[in-house]
């Protein structure tokens, strides 16, 4: 009994013994000027590593803090209080130390920083919030009267080409939100080009979901890469602004004004742009949003694709600018967004109107790889394309109490658009044989107008973890154009020539009204599992009504051309059903479940009194793993897969003769195919060294394949027609891993970046199977560096290679090495001079099948001279593409066809501008 006493005493105290001996650290913080304890500062303990978290603690109320039970290593000690500059120190621990002592530890206010003290105040860069990136604005260096956009550029893992279109992650950034408002609608370069740098507070980063994804965690593929711009509480009030003109050589110019004012929960603010140099100002890009009165689409893959216009060049002209031809815009927009009532309740409303006009030149080259040889097209065009534009959207939210919410959303736009166009090509075999010739004329003059509506109501039930949504969208469109086709082809076949003629007049009306509403409901089953249920009904009526008139004799066009016109009316209801599992335990979140829906379509031509009707299932499996390493390092696994029904073109096509090179026929018989997709991410940042780490990646195939099946004849017509491809799975991918580091020799910041894309695809070409490899590999590194009131330098540079094969012509491919470099150099002169240049190469060698290549160096430089105390009017002089070298081109592969673009586009021109910049924010005084 006595022994086992003694034993039982001698593990009781042996953890006691062990404890003693593992090193621990201890100090006392305290006010460097008035030696006040600073009772809860926050001491923390990182590995020297990586930065991850070993173990933290707060300071007691005489100031002291221990942290025990550490284990032998290299560590990095953090003290933080607000308002305070940080305190880190290395320092080594081995298994002979019983203890670190660091003493007495003084912060310093950051108010009262000198320059020469020793510690130093230095804010953390980035933050990692579970799948939210977030950058702290303070770390990064901001010029006066600079912009979002100059910060951006400084951010780890976004890049800014110069258009301002921003990458993030390896993924375009579709919206710019400020305060997690939109502003200005979809148009990210308004807040990037012309909200103040130094207004910023931060600039958090993530993929937006839905209302109704983002609140009950059921992933609906809906996601946009965003930034939020989260402004300082300081410069919430007051207002700002900028005009800018300039006239320039070659007849260019370019004009805008912008006036923000905002009042603590009020913002408004005013644009306008005129200009014939490229800057279109609005975003345009959210036509493919709503510019297409006739377009229907259900997410999912849950109902047919239909597309009511026949994407002849008959259709209207959606006001996106691509660099091809020069534009004159004339833009102008309103909004405003305010929150009251404590806020729960808020408004955001914008009102946009513009116009634009392009007109320019485009060539294509294309080569048509067929099992007996190839054939080679060259076409002309010349095109004028105009669109004026109104639009108008609001947003109303209110929190109708603590556990419920409402949001309503409502747009409607109203849009004239002409186009004209006219084609010259010729088509020839690889001996250089002439096969046929073409001369096109189109012209089109169309009215559209476009209303949608959404509600979103949420509710948090009594039982924690249990909620309850209902989403609604309603869309109501009518489109009307009429316009004129008139072409003339030449075959030569065997030496025997023969013409063929179209000359006719096109109407159409088109009309379509969409609903759809889903009903989800999530319950918990434990502390880690939850169920999500949800039930949807979709429905839409479409109609479209074209007509096709030849010449009669007497010269007008009366006679109506029953093959090529088309009374349709199309109508669909679908139901959709769903359950998601979402289990979350300590540092991992993982999530499964599937979406089942079924719909009935039908359509009928009122002209030949015939019917389609088609009734289907399809199944959408969803699954997703997240693990937390730590506050600073996530990896994500995600699948998802769909069923993708055939579009009603592919199965019962419109007949359509503006291309008669070019026909296509319907295939009832065909079978949805199925789309499986895997992902990965991983992110990881230090936050001592500064050092961070994207890597990203996805893989997809397809199942029972929608491919195409070509017949081209010896003349050089081509007939298509969708057939399911069995056997082979077509497959695509991409992969990116971006590096961002720090070297402090040189107090540089650089980055290393590298990207990846590509696919396989099949297709039937004159009953031979091809197969289809592109692919491309896009290597780049830059260095940054910046010493303040002195200079600041940017450089970029990379290979890049792309491939593009395909099985049928295996000697002949586009694959080719390229290169793209980026610089820009900044230095501050005496008396507020600046002198900035900038330049872009391009390298593109020649293939296969294009036997030149293509360079371009696009060179850009400016002299600026600041006046006023605060520096916010500067007299500008430019220079755009100093040598000339702008010209459009690219070159892409799809299918069997390799295709080559060149364009006109905007030259040199050398510019005198007058910008001034004025603000009068928290707490600036001065009237900038």
């Amino acid at each position: 009994m006595k022994a086992f006493l003694l034993t039982a005493l001698f593990l009781y105290l042996l953890p006691v013994s062990l404890h003693a001996q593992i090193p621990a650290v201890k100090g006392v913080v305290s006010d460097t000027t008035t030696n006040r304890h600073l009772v809860n500062t926050t001491i923390t303990v990182l590995h020297a590593k990586d930065s991850t978290l070993v173990k933290f603690t707060r300071v007691n109320e005489n100031g002291a803090f221990s942290l025990t039970g550490l284990k032998p290593g290299n560590f990095i000690l953090l003290v933080t209080y607000p308002g305070y500059a940080d305190y880190v120190e290395p320092f080594k621990l081995d298994s002979s130390q019983k203890s670190k002592d660091f003493g007495h530890i003084k912060l310093m206010l950051k108010a009262t920083l000198l320059a020469n003290v020793i510690i130093k105040g230095t804010a953390v860069a980035i933050k990692i919030k579970g799948d939210t990136t977030e950058y702290n604005a303070s770390a990064y260096h901001i010029e006066p009267n600079s912009k979002v956009e100059d910060l951006l550029k400084q951010l780890p893992g976004i890049q800014v080409d110069k258009d301002g279109k921003i990458t993030a992650q390896g993924k375009t950034v579709s919206k710019v939100l400020v305060d997690g408002e939109e502003f200005f609608g979809d148009d990210p370069t308004l807040v990037t080009k012309n909200i103040r740098g130094d207004m910023v507070d931060k600039v958090q980063l993530f993929d937006k979901k839905s209302d109704q994804a983002a609140f009950t965690g059921i992933d609906d593929g809906k996601k946009e890469k965003t930034i939020n711009i989260t402004l300082k509480e300081d410069k919430k009030n007051g207002y700002f602004g900028k005009i800018d003109g300039g006239k320039a050589t070659d007849g260019y110019y370019q004009g805008q004004a912008m006036f923000n004012a905002f009042k603590g929960k009020k913002k408004f603010s005013a644009y306008g742009t005129l200009a014939n140099t490229g800057k279109v100002g609005l975003g345009w890009e959210d036509n493919s949003k709503y510019g297409s009165a006739g377009d229907i689409e259900f997410s999912d893959g849950v109902a047919f694709i239909v597309n009511t216009n026949d994407n002849d060049g008959l259709d209207s002209y959606n006001g996106n600018y691509d660099g091809a031809g020069l534009p004159v815009t004339r833009n102008g927009a309103l909004h405003y967004d305010a929150k009251w009532n404590s806020d729960k309740e808020s408004v955001n409303a914008n009102y946009k109107i513009g116009s634009i006009n392009v007109e320019g030149t485009r060539n294509n080259l294309s080569q048509n790889n067929l099992p007996s040889g190839i054939i080679n097209s060259s076409s002309d065009e010349d095109f004028d394309n105009y669109m004026f534009r109104q639009k108008l959207d609001a947003v109303y939210q209110i929190k109708l109490d603590s556990t419920a919410n409402l949001k309503i959303s409502a747009d409607g736009t109203i849009k004239n658009s002409e186009t004209n166009s006219n084609y010259r090509s010729r088509t020839l075999r690889d001996n250089s044989v002439l096969l046929n010739e073409n001369t096109r004329e189109l012209s089109n003059d169309s009215h559209d107008k476009q209303f949608n509506v959404k509600l979103f109501c949420s509710k948090k039930l009594k039982k924690k973890g249990r909620t309850l949504s209902v989403s609604a969208n309603g869309s109501n469109n009518r489109s009307s154009s009429d316009g004129f086709l008139k072409s003339t082809t030449t075959y030569y076949d065997d030496g025997n020539t023969r013409d063929s003629l179209i000359n006719q007049y096109k109407t159409s009306e088109i009309r379509s009204a969409s609903f759809n509403a889903n009903l989800a409901y999530t319950e918990p089953l434990s502390k880690s599992l939850s169920l999500i249920l949800n039930y949807g009904i979709m429905t839409s009526s479409n109609k479209a009504d074209r007509k096709s008139f030849n010449q009669s004799d007497a010269g007008g066009y009366t006679l109506l051309d029953t093959l090529y016109s088309n009374n349709y009316k199309l109508d669909q209801l679908a139901n959709q059903g769903g359950a998601i599992l979402n289990f979350i335990k300590n540092k991992s979140t993982v999530r499964f479940g599937t979406k089942i829906s079924t719909v009935r379509f039908e359509q009928l031509n009122s002209y030949r009194n015939t019917g389609f009707k088609r009734n289907f299932t399809n199944w959408n499996p969803q699954a997703s793993f997240n693990y937390k390493f730590s506050q600073y390092k996530w990896v994500r696994i995600d699948y998802n897969g769909n069923t993708s029904q055939p579009s009603i073109d592919q199965i019962n096509p419109v007949r359509i003769n503006t291309d008669p090179l070019n026909i296509s026929l319907g295939n009832p018989n065909l079978k949805p195919s199925f789309d499986n997709r895997i992902s990965l991410n991983y992110n990881s940042y230090k936050v001592i060294s500064g050092h961070s780490m994207w890597i990203g990646g996805s893989y997809g195939f397809t199942g029972q394949a929608i491919v195409s099946n070509t017949m081209t004849d010896t003349a050089g017509k081509s007939i298509y027609q969708s057939i399911n491809l069995n056997g082979k799975k077509p497959t695509n991918y991409y992969f990116y891993v971006d590096l961002n580091w720090k070297i402090k020799s040189l107090d540089m910041s650089t980055g290393l970046s590298v990207n990846s894309n590509g696919n396989t695809s099949y297709s039937y070409i004159n009953g031979s199977l091809n197969k289809s490899t592109s692919s491309s590999y896009i290597g780049n590194i830059y260095f940054l560096k910046y010493k303040e009131k002195k200079y600041e330098g940017r450089i970029s540079f990379g290979p890049t290679y792309k491939t593009n094969e395909t099985s049928l012509q295996k000697d002949i491919n586009d694959n080719g090495w390229g290169l793209n470099s980026n610089a820009s150099v900044g230095l501050y002169l005496p008396f507020k001079i600046e002198i900035a240049t900038d330049a872009n190469y391009e390298y593109r060698a020649k293939t296969q099948s294009f036997n030149s290549d293509f360079k371009r160096l696009l060179w850009n430089a400016r002299v600026n001279k600041k006046f006023l105390k605060s520096e916010g009017l500067k007299l500008s002089l430019s220079v755009n593409d100093l040598l000339n070298q702008n010209k459009g081109f690219e070159r892409n592969a799809y299918n069997n066809m390799i295709i080559q673009n060149s364009y006109t586009t905007i030259k040199r021109y050398f510019m005198a501008s007058i910008i001034w910049d004025f603000n009068k924010m928290g707490g600036d005084t001065a009237k900038k």
